[in-house]
């Protein structure tokens, strides 16, 4: 195992995963009214993981084939970074953001109706496969990058990265419960934008070589 480019996989999947999105919201409120967290954690897993490890091989096999190109979209890549990067920081500065609304509150409390099995499945197919920052942050960022490891090294980059997204799935499914108090507050989600700001802008000008 390469260790470095574990770490490398790590901290780019990392700063790309914490941030709450539409699917990240869905399992956080979802986590927060206990509603088949299980099915949901792991179909978004898996999902990554599919989404990843095809991100790597194809990004990949078009380093081989087409390095300009490749590059040409590393750089199309990272200048989304720094535009994700500077709106975030710009959220922290100006909060508008919504916090968990009465539904989700309402969830914390036991007072959820019962959900269908299918239905939240299918929710969580769509955010997750219809979502086109997935395949952006999977295929173009995390494809790339792995792409310019040695070549005996990507599969270390690409355990890496599933590994965080493993993680954080969990975390953020079964962990919703204790975190919602706090996310009720606009407070926190300043000091979410003002972290994944830093660490996003940092990542992108790391990755100019």
């Amino acid at each position: 195992m390469n260790w470095l480019s574990f770490s490398h996989g790590v901290a780019l999947c990392a700063s790309l995963i914490v941030t709450i999105g539409a699917q990240n919201a869905f399992v956080l409120r979802q986590g927060i009214m206990r509603s088949h967290i299980g099915k949901i954690v792991l179909l978004c897993t898996l999902s990554d993981f599919i989404l990843i490890g095809a991100g790597v091989g194809g990004a990949s096999a078009l380093m081989e084939r087409y390095p300009v190109f490749v590059h040409a979209m590393l750089y199309v890549g990272l200048a989304y970074l720094a535009w994700f990067g500077i709106s975030a920081l710009r959220r922290a500065l100006r909060p508008g953001h919504a916090v968990l609304d009465g539904a989700a509150a309402d969830g914390a409390n036991g007072a959820t109706p019962a959900q269908g099995a299918l239905p939240i499945v299918l929710m969580t197919l769509a955010f997750t496969w219809l979502n086109p920052h997935v395949y952006l942050d999977t295929f173009l960022l995390i494809g790339t990058a792995g792409a310019r490891e040695p070549e005996g090294a990507r599969v270390a980059f690409a355990i890496g990265a599933m590994t965080v997204s493993a993680v954080w799935f969990l975390a953020l499914g079964y962990g919703a419960r204790m975190l919602a108090p706090l996310f009720r507050r606009a407070t926190a989600w300043r000091v979410l934008d003002g972290a994944i700001g830093s660490m996003v802008l940092l990542l992108a000008v790391t990755q100019l070589r």
